[in-house]
Formats: structure tokens, sequence, C-alpha cells
């Protein structure tokens, strides 16, 4: 498994753009129908809400990419 830490300089990011952010996924698409797939797990369960608000301390992993963000 990889590991990415993405540092924010907001309060959050949403889901989906977070995917595309660190490049987990290619496009803002991908990243849609991955969370509404449920392909991705937020802090260790599935999310299918793509606009879920990540914040600093959460983990967040797809395809075998875990996201820490900073």
């Amino acid at each position: 498994m990889k590991k990415v830490e993405i540092a924010i300089t907001t309060e959050f990011i949403k889901l989906d753009s977070l995917l595309k952010f660190a490049g987990a996924a290619e496009t803002g698409g991908e990243a849609k129908e991955a969370v509404q797939n449920g392909e991705v797990l937020y802090n260790g369960e599935v999310c299918t809400m793509r606009g879920k608000k990540v914040r600093p301390g959460d983990k967040v992993t797809y395809a075998g990419v875990e996201i820490t963000v900073k």
C-alpha cells in the first residue's frame, strides 16, 4: 500500500477533490464514480458521500493508496 500525506491550508477538503488532488484518481469524474460505487474508505469505513468533508487527521484509502490529511 502506497502512503501519501497531503497538507491542506483550509478547514477541510471534499472527499472527491482530495482523491484527485492526491493523484489517487486521474480525473474528478473517476473520483466521483469511485466514491459513489463504495470503493473509498474514509477512516476505515466505506463512504459514498463525495462531498464528505475531510479534515486534518483523517485517512482515506482508495486503489491501494492511503492518504493522510495534515
